[in-house]
């Protein structure tokens, strides 16, 4: 996709951090948008904010666990540009770090914000986008978690891998409908992610304790620290044009991919001597 001018892009968890940033760019690219989050009151700032001489910037509260939020979310964005064009599948939460801390109701949390989140995005609008003929392109926001294991956020990595794989399979299965994939890919990003258990739902009972110990400390410090989301979000604009599959934000993290994939080789290869050895 090479001209945003008159197309139309909804993005989820767009109040703040990587989504904000994302929408602030499309829309500075001529696209109108819709920005789906949680929060009420950062929803309304962030429209607020990106009013004025740019193209129109909507908003809709909207929680991605539920289904049928997103569907009326989706149909809302739809009645009001006409069409859609562009999905960004970005919501996202941490999740407590460690085998024995992290809850069965965390868990829950963590899988239906970050895994069916972009499951119930791609449900309510990829049939949309293929029946308006005009392609289109889906960014889902996954994680260096999603390619490279971080150790003690099991939940997370969990639901970072599963977003890789998905989107590997519907970058070949929407491309004969002219619909691009990118899956987003990030290191360390100054965002709010941090604190996601300020939207912990209430059906799940009380909140887990903050995070504590060397890891929680460790990536607080990394997410102060890291990159700025307009940053990323100059990444994923250039990915769409480009229709280019994965996004990386961190070249000091290819050593991390390099190590993973010498490891896999490396015992694949021991399947390749047993094999020989039976012979």
């Amino acid at each position: 996709m090479k001209d945003f001018h008159g197309k139309a892009a909804f993005v989820t968890g767009g109040a703040s951090g990587i989504g904000l940033a994302m929408a602030r760019a499309l829309a500075e690219a001529g696209a109108r948008v819709m920005i789906a989050d949680i929060e009420e009151k950062p929803l309304t700032d962030a429209v607020a904010s990106l009013k004025g001489n740019l193209p129109e910037v909507r908003g809709i509260a909207c929680d991605v666990r539920d289904y049928a939020a997103v569907e009326r979310a989706a149909k809302v964005a739809i009645d009001a540009f006409g069409k859609v064009h562009i999905v960004c599948n970005n919501a996202g939460v941490g999740g407590s770090p460690g085998v024995d801390n992290i809850s069965l109701n965390d868990w829950r949390w963590v899988v239906d914000i970050n895994l069916m989140g972009v499951v119930h995005g791609v449900r309510a609008l990829v049939p949309h986008i293929k029946s308006h003929g005009e392609g289109g392109h889906i960014v889902n926001t996954a994680s260096m978690a999603g390619i490279v294991s971080m150790i003690g956020f099991g939940a997370y990595t969990a639901t970072k891998y599963a977003v890789v794989g998905l989107s590997e399979g519907l970058s070949v299965e929407l491309a004969p409908h002219n619909i691009g994939v990118s899956v987003l890919c990030p290191g360390w990003v100054s965002t709010r992610i941090g604190e996601s258990r300020r939207n912990w739902p209430k059906e799940y009972g009380a909140p887990p304790p903050p995070m504590s110990g060397p890891i929680a400390d460790m990536a607080r410090e990394a997410i102060r620290t890291g990159l700025d989301p307009n940053i990323v979000a100059g990444l994923v604009m250039k990915a769409i044009e480009d229709n280019q599959l994965y996004i990386f934000t961190d070249p000091a993290m290819r050593v991390w991919i390099e190590k993973r994939f010498e490891r896999i080789l490396a015992d694949y290869r021991k399947l390749g001597a047993a094999g020989e050895a039976k012979r």
